[in-house]
């Protein structure tokens, strides 16, 4: 698996993306997701671009943003091109968006058959570009739950239409992420990683209280100590599917002790890796 650190993380802190490549570069880091508004604030920064990145042995694997599914089309179309460029300087295959802001459940047929065709003219837009459009499975989308997928999945119908496999929001939904991955794996493109103290204090992970510099963190756990048991999906995700050896995933971290958390999560995870491939080998090799 690739992993990779979210700049989004840093949205709050004093740091440059410098400091940021300087630290990731040896634990274990393979990848920076650049958040939109970071990747055009470094539009004019010649002195860090891909080059820069992969002398640090780095790569943009995604560049995370909102594309708006409604409203003016013109501004949409601007919008995406000018992500899609920024991504391709990037060398970033995905750009990562959400399926609309509202919750399937609450969408009108009308505004779901709208949705759905200015997305897939997204996606046209993207392959224009070299670029796969990523959607994330996440609340108050249409990427909501696994039914709501599997059917925007139908609806849009292009070839550059990818999945950003969100673990703890499938879960959230009450869907089963064993079960999903295996149905959506040809399209799963990426991964985020988190995890929560108890479902009770899943409402953290809303947009508006992640975005608040003082919004409540209290449920916001390292990836190995909270609710969902990743230990077990990971595992599940190495050795019952094919995703693994090419699999870019984030740690996606909204809590304090940034450098430190990750830093933490990033050594588990290598750990797991170790400790089930090795195994595997073992296994295999004795057969």
């Amino acid at each position: 698996m690739n992993l990779s650190l979210c700049t989004i993380s840093f949205r709050h802190h004093l740091i440059s993306l410098e400091q940021v490549v300087k630290w990731a570069a040896p634990r274990g880091f393979s990848g920076i997701e650049l958040w939109g508004v970071h990747a055009r604030n470094l539009r004019d920064r010649s002195e860090h671009d891909v080059g820069w990145l992969r002398s640090h042995g780095l790569r943009v694997p995604m560049v995370s943003d909102y594309l708006p599914v409604q409203g003016e089309r013109q501004a949409m179309i601007d919008k995406t091109v000018d992500l899609c460029t920024l991504a391709h300087s990037w060398g970033a295959s995905k750009l990562r968006t959400f399926a609309g802001n509202k919750a399937s459940h609450e969408v009108s047929s009308e505004e779901r058959r709208d949705w759905t065709r200015r997305m897939h003219e997204l996606c046209e837009l993207a392959e224009d570009h070299g670029i796969n459009l990523v959607v994330e499975t996440h609340p108050a989308t249409l990427a909501d739950t696994r039914e709501s997928t599997r059917r925007l999945i139908e609806e849009i119908n292009h070839p550059a239409l990818r999945i950003n496999f969100d673990v703890l929001h499938l879960w959230e939904a009450g869907d089963d992420p064993f079960e999903v991955i295996r149905e959506f794996e040809p399209l799963v493109a990426h991964m985020h990683l988190k995890n929560v103290r108890s479902r009770s204090l899943l409402h953290e992970f809303a947009p508006g209280n992640v975005y608040a510099p003082a919004g409540s963190r209290a449920g916001m756990v390292s990836l190995f100590e909270g609710a969902f048991d990743y230990r077990r999906f990971l595992t599940f995700v190495m050795t019952e599917t094919s995703l693994w050896p090419s699999l870019d995933a984030s740690l996606e971290w909204f809590g304090p002790n940034v450098l430190g958390t990750l830093e933490r999560d990033a050594e588990l995870l290598s750990l797991l890796e170790e400790e089930t491939l090795g195994l595997q080998t073992l296994t295999t090799a004795a057969l």
